[in-house]
């Protein structure tokens, strides 16, 4: 089991502005709180072998982010940063290991990854495209969503009606590791109230099936020296769990 460190930060998107001088788009801080600063949380977060970024999806400063981050860990780590996304799913990979190989040009790739989300052109092609112009590798850690909503449906015993090129394609310790009584999952139960429905465990398997996934092809795709930053919801990696547990 290769060894990583997860360091998080909060990013506070500033609403109300009342120095008309100071027009602040944003405020970083640690997790015990206290303000921090941009070049020393790259700093801090650079001795890390991984780094998760936990996002709101339509937040459209932490996509900013995301790219500035991405510009920064490259300066310091070059050839070897990497990125992952929970956007991308791993069927998807070979077309997009051919897009940045500039083997053909995006409007050939879009219609390909037909799973793309809707805010994919303003917010996640900047770093694809990033990554194709200094030539880093992006993988596509995200279990497909067909065989997620199987579990959804089935439960884990899916995994037993699909074959071996399908199994390839999903995190292999689910089965072996999901635990359901884990905050993360757990809470997805006590967040419905007096309404869980009778799948509960299904929905909980399901949800558990992207977090195993995404590590797997985290840790895969990973070699000595390489830094991994990757870009997922945050409940994916909330309190530590999802993806780093």
């Amino acid at each position: 089991m290769k060894h990583f460190i997860v360091t998080s930060f909060l990013l506070l998107c500033m609403v109300s502005i009342t120095n008309a001088q100071n027009k602040t788009a944003y405020q970083l801080f640690s997790n015990d709180g206290q303000i921090a600063y941009y070049d020393q949380m790259i700093k801090d977060l650079v001795i890390s072998d991984m780094v998760f970024f936990g996002e709101y999806h339509n937040n459209p400063i932490s996509h900013w982010m995301q790219l500035k981050m991405s510009k920064s860990f490259f300066k310091i780590k070059e050839a070897n940063l990497f990125f992952g996304a929970e956007m991308f799913e791993s069927g998807n990979q070979l077309v997009i290991n051919e897009y940045l190989k500039g083997l053909y040009t995006d409007d050939k790739m879009t219609p390909e990854i037909t799973q793309l989300w809707s805010n994919y052109q303003t917010d996640y092609k900047p770093l694809v495209d990033f990554a194709k112009e200094n030539n880093l590798r992006f993988i596509a850690t995200n279990i497909p969503r067909r065989y997620a909503s199987m579990i959804n449906k089935m439960g884990i015993n899916a995994l037993k009606e699909l074959s071996p090129e399908a199994l390839a394609l999903i995190g292999p310790d689910l089965e072996k590791y999901f635990d359901p009584t884990i905050k993360a999952y757990a809470e997805m139960a006590d967040n419905m109230g007096g309404h869980v429905p009778s799948n509960m465990l299904n929905i909980q398997t399901a949800q558990a099936s992207k977090d195993a996934t995404m590590a797997y092809f985290s840790l895969k795709n990973f070699n000595s020296g390489n830094f991994l930053f990757h870009f997922e919801g945050s409940y994916h990696s909330n309190y530590q769990q999802g993806i780093i547990w």
